[in-house]
């Protein structure tokens, strides 16, 4: 079941609006009745009086039929009630058929031109209004990470030689020998009558610039430094029992010299030879044997106790060592 259609009240049209219409009309009638031929504007005037007596009879009997439309209206509103009108369609209705008079007002705007043009100074006290204060930054405090201790192992001791001792030594063994092998060639001259006390001097100095004299010295100097190389930190027996290795170097030496004195080079091989077996048994050579062999066993005893020394200082750094290893690793204070 549909909603019945509401009539809609059209407002009425403005009182402007309604008076050019009756206008319009007034000129539109004029204007029909100039077109009709033998008409007169007082015959005009006739008919439209005419029309306006018969106007009033068609609308009273519209008024009528109205009315009696209303009054039916009227009888269904009474008996449904809001079915044909609403009361706020009925006020508003109410509303727009009044005419409303508006008043507009009318504001007076003043130019503010000449007062900003001959605006004066002001005479009021400027107040300087301090900011507000300014938190001050909080820190931002890093917690510290503890860092990684490296701690370094402690190395092992290295190991003390003597080897070095030992050649230090046997540069003193070597003038001893070279003192005691001079000594001994003077001592054969002075017994064979080719040293005396006037040519001592010339003597002593002729040997020096021989190779018979010096190679024995050299020779007599390396068997001895191999010799401590090989028993370095060793006790002083092996000294003594290996000396006699030296004393075969130096005889050797001083076969050697004596054949690079001649030199050796210029001699044939019998005359190498017979040079050789000439010196196998001189008292020079069994002095070189003699010396070699004995000068190894005293200053051998001295490079046997600085052996021993080391030997002490090395077990020493090595308990140290261990001790060290024991106690783990400690922070330095």
């Amino acid at each position: 079941m549909s909603d019945p259609e509401v009539p809609k009240h059209e407002q009425p049209a403005d009182v402007n609006d309604v008076v050019d219409s009756a206008n319009a009309g007034l000129d539109a009638a004029a204007a029909a009745s100039a077109a009709v031929p033998g008409q007169t504007p007082e015959t005009v005037e006739d008919t439209a009086a005419e029309d306006a007596d018969k106007a009033p009879a068609g609308d009273a009997d519209a008024t009528a039929a109205a009315d009696a439309d209303l009054a039916a209206f009227e009888e269904a509103e009474r008996d449904h009630p809001g079915t044909f009108s609403t009361p706020a369609l009925n006020e508003i209705a109410a509303q727009d058929d009044e005419t409303t008079v508006l008043d507009t007002p009318v504001s007076h705007s003043e130019s503010t031109m000449a007062d900003n043009a001959y605006s004066t100074a002001d005479d009021t006290e400027t107040r300087i209004v301090p900011s507000e204060p300014v938190p001050a930054e909080t820190p931002i405090v890093v917690p510290l990470q503890q860092q990684p201790i490296f701690v370094q192992a402690p190395e092992p001791p290295r190991e003390r030689g003597n080897r070095g001792t030992a050649g230090a030594i046997g540069l003193l063994a070597a003038l001893s020998f070279a003192i005691l092998y001079l000594g001994t060639i003077l001592g054969l001259g002075a017994l064979a009558g080719d040293v005396t006390a006037d040519n001592l001097g010339e003597a002593a100095l002729a040997p020096l610039t021989t190779f018979g004299f010096w190679v024995p010295v050299v020779v007599f100097y390396l068997g001895f430094w191999l010799l401590g190389a090989f028993i370095n930190r060793g006790k002083w027996g092996r000294w003594v029992i290996f000396g006699i290795i030296v004393g075969v170097i130096a005889y050797g030496g001083h076969i050697l010299g004596q054949l690079v004195q001649e030199p050796f080079w210029r001699l044939t091989a019998s005359e190498g030879a017979q040079l050789v077996n000439e010196q196998l048994l001189a008292p020079l050579a069994i002095a070189a044997f003699v010396f070699g062999r004995e000068l190894t066993i005293w200053f051998g005893a001295w490079v046997a106790r600085s052996g021993a020394r080391k030997t002490e200082l090395n077990a020493e750094a090595q308990r140290e060592y261990e001790r060290t290893l024991e106690a783990g690793p400690t922070l330095a204070r």
